[in-house]
């Protein structure tokens, strides 16, 4: 699958939104318990809003074949002592399960860094799905 990295734009905020559904959804399914309520035009309007302030970046992985979106990581800006000042945070990252194990999530990852790297950010943190359940999750993160 040939894929291409782009920054997501408020206009993608339907996508994001619609994706981020879908990422919530497979965490309920696989640990059994309702842990987010994502309502799609509503989370449709926060993407758009935060987007607008400039408190939530988004890089979109596309299919070039198709022009499809088919893999996001959201990414926000924290501030830490630990950290030696600013760093960035990976909030969400979806990869649709028809396109995985087919490197879209390691050119978003690579893609994430640049952005950190671009920003100034002197460290990325990433937050991760509950375990057991997502265990393959966490190795792919640990490549």
């Amino acid at each position: 699958m040939d894929t291409y990295i782009r920054k997501a734009t408020t206009e993608d905020a339907p996508i994001i939104a619609s994706m981020a559904h879908a990422l919530t959804d497979e965490i309920i399914d696989k640990t059994g318990a309702r842990h987010f309520n994502v309502d799609i035009p509503t989370t449709t309007q926060l993407c758009r809003d935060l987007m607008e302030q400039g408190k939530y970046r988004v890089l979109l992985a596309v299919d070039r074949g198709t022009d499809t979106p088919i893999g996001f990581a959201s990414l926000c800006e924290s501030h830490a002592l630990y950290a030696e000042g600013t760093f960035g945070i990976v909030q969400e990252f979806y990869v649709r399960p028809n396109c995985r194990s087919r490197k879209v999530g390691s050119a978003l990852l690579e893609k994430v860094a640049e952005m950190a790297k671009s920003i100034g950010w002197k460290r990325l943190e990433l937050c991760t799905p509950p375990l057991p359940e997502f265990e393959k999750t966490i190795y792919f993160l640990c490549w």
